[in-house]
């Protein structure tokens, strides 16, 4: 086992390569500095065979018709997507502050509007698709302010990055866990809006189909919306105008029903987005291993 300072600098040393592409290149513009990252990962999908291969045995499960040539240019703008969602995260603070880029729309933001006035919560919900942090720019356009709940990320130095990044585009952010499912109540029930990725494994989920196939969902969001009465409103920051821009689309909230039901209709709705841009979806979450 390495000591606590060894593994602390290997952890360092993991992270530095990051460090440097994501902050190099101050002199150029955002949008430049963004573009060159998508680039980065976009090369990293073509050659770099683990990656490239954990991106092709997911999408085959969703597009088994997909010729292996159209898969791996599917593999490579992802990259490019999530490249630019990667650096437009790690420098959220700039990235709020540009409004021109943000078209925002659908019945969900009023709903939003109403249930601030009245003085509740609510819960956004989305998934790692386009860039979900103009999600929260604009709810903070609007006057309001989304709180988010994280996975906390392995390594220390990209966390504690990423958390001092994020908090620019609205607080608390919570993470995973007793503490913060805790604090998330208190939020809510005080109400404050909380935004959620519901995209991933959930290994105490249940099984609801995702782009066709069944895979392990929290039934957390749903759960919350039911007991303390609060609207469930999916949203998405969608990539236009070559990925320079943002329509980002409040649904209206889902009908409040069951846990299961509820689930089920955002799956329903983040599928048809993903369908509709499949190279905005971050693919490597490995969503159905074990589902």
């Amino acid at each position: 086992m390495p000591s606590a300072s060894l593994k602390s600098l290997i952890q360092y040393a993991r992270y530095l390569p990051l460090w440097s592409v994501l902050t190099v290149s101050q002199w150029r513009s955002f949008d430049a500095r963004s573009r060159n990252l998508g680039n980065t990962f976009s090369a990293v999908m073509r050659w770099f065979p683990p990656a490239r291969s954990r991106f092709d045995r997911e999408a085959r499960r969703v597009f088994p018709n997909l010729t292996s040539r159209a898969r791996g240019e599917l593999g490579q703008e992802m990259g490019r997507q999530m490249g630019r969602t990667l650096f437009e995260i790690y420098h959220d603070a700039e990235f709020q502050t540009q409004h021109h880029k943000f078209k925002v729309s659908g019945p969900g933001l009023e709903a939003l509007k109403e249930a601030n006035a009245a003085g509740k919560g609510a819960i956004i919900v989305s998934g790692h698709f386009g860039q979900w942090e103009a999600i929260r720019a604009a709810i903070k356009m609007n006057g309001l302010e989304s709180g988010a709940i994280i996975r906390t990320h392995r390594n220390p130095h990209y966390a504690r990055r990423v958390l001092t990044a994020i908090q620019a585009g609205g607080k608390p952010i919570l993470a995973t866990g007793r503490a913060g499912t805790m604090a998330l109540v208190r939020h809510l029930r005080s109400g404050g809006i909380i935004s959620i990725l519901l995209d991933e494994k959930h290994s105490e989920g249940v099984r609801i189909p995702f782009l066709g196939l069944d895979a392990l969902t929290s039934l957390s969001a749903a759960q919350l919306a039911l007991k303390y009465n609060l609207p469930m409103i999916p949203a998405y920051g969608i990539r236009v105008d070559d990925g320079n821009a943002f329509q980002v689309i409040f649904e209206a909230p889902i009908a409040h029903t069951d846990t299961v039901t509820m689930t089920r209709t955002f799956n329903d709705s983040l599928s048809a987005r993903i369908k509709a841009n499949p190279d905005q979806w971050y693919w490597m979450l490995r969503r159905w291993d074990g589902a």
